[in-house]
């Protein structure tokens, strides 16, 4: 079974920061693209998917001809989306961040639907280097597919604006990848 590299690039700073955004979309900075556009610069990938909400957009643009595909949006925050966390009630916040699937926003997404919907996404990848430009929710959801990380473990890794990280994914295992490294 022949491995690919798949790069995972978590788009660059929106206008609008700070917020739980997920479906809300809003553009990117200037700033936020130029830093993707050289986390991607030596790659050599032969496929560039991305996110189809602008912030991530935007970045795949600036770097090639991606392929747009809104199964790696970031996770739905329900009636929370667009909103500071400090606009939240703390306490369903607190039940969020420590079981998503139980405790999911009002009128939100489930944990495990994000999942899914990553799985199906990198089952739909082309077994070539790729480079996919999407969401912090959507990185940690495509670690836990590829790699095995338990949910609560996942919030561990820092994923800042315009990181890059890139695994060796081989097809068909689950788990099926290794981390080759972490780019903020």
């Amino acid at each position: 079974m022949t491995s690919f590299a798949l790069h995972l690039l978590r788009h660059g700073a929106p206008a609008l920061s700070g917020r739980l955004m997920g479906r809300t979309d809003c553009a990117p900075t200037a700033e936020g693209i130029a830093a993707c556009v050289a986390q991607a610069a030596d790659l050599g990938v032969e496929h560039i998917v991305a996110s189809d909400l602008h912030r991530a957009r935007a970045a795949a643009e600036a770097i090639g001809r991606p392929t747009l595909d809104p199964r790696w949006r970031e996770l739905d925050f329900g009636a929370w989306d667009g909103l500071a966390p400090d606009q939240v009630d703390p306490d369903a916040l607190t039940r969020f961040w420590a079981d998503p699937d139980a405790n999911p926003p009002p009128g939100g997404e489930r944990w495990s639907a994000l999942v899914a919907r990553i799985a199906a996404a990198i089952d739909a990848l082309a077994p070539a280097p790729t480079l996919v430009v999407t969401h912090g929710g959507a990185i940690r959801a495509a670690l836990h597919v590829l790699c095995g990380f338990e949910q609560p473990r996942l919030w561990a890794f820092d994923l800042p604006y315009g990181v890059l990280v890139s695994l060796r994914v081989w097809p068909g295992a689950r788990p099926g990848a290794q981390i080759v490294g972490i780019y903020p």
